[in-house]
């Protein structure tokens, strides 16, 4: 990925990002990933917040949430913008947020496959590979202190 192309990430609320993530997470969850409509989405949207990342000619490319209680989750890039960083940088948003907010870890369940995505970002994981939505996950865990970046 080129500097000219870097894509842009904010965080903001729910209501300021509904209509541009939700078609991405469904392309990738409900469509790409079979996990039912009703369990990507519930009632933990509205009280998260939100990384959008765009590329530079505005398209939702990647996407993730950080609740209330430190758990980040629904993380998702768009297809063609795969192992280009979007990802990184989407994670990097929400681990600034959650130090912003004075958490003192985040904590997510990550598909056994990005396993090593997390891990190249300072998450360990923890405990036994478990099933939700029918995908194999595991706990993954990173202490936070105020020097935190990605």
């Amino acid at each position: 990925m080129s500097m000219a192309v870097l894509p842009t990430v904010c965080v903001l609320e729910w209501a300021q990002v509904q209509a541009l993530v939700t078609p991405l997470r469904t392309a990738v969850f409900v469509e790409e990933q079979g996990v039912p409509v009703e369990i990507e989405r519930d009632v933990f949207d509205a009280v998260s917040w939100h990384a959008l990342a765009r590329s530079g000619a505005g398209e939702v490319i990647g996407t993730g949430r950080l609740l209330p209680d430190g758990h980040i989750g629904r993380m998702a890039v768009a297809c063609r913008w795969r192992g280009k960083g979007v990802g990184g940088l989407v994670l990097a948003a929400l681990v600034q947020e959650a130090v912003r907010l004075n958490m003192g870890e985040v904590v997510l369940n990550a598909q056994v496959h990005a396993e090593a995505f997390y891990l190249r970002h300072g998450f360990v994981a923890e405990g036994c590979v478990f099933e939700e939505a029918g995908i194999p996950h595991r706990v993954m865990r990173r202490r936070l202190d105020q020097g935190s970046r990605s």
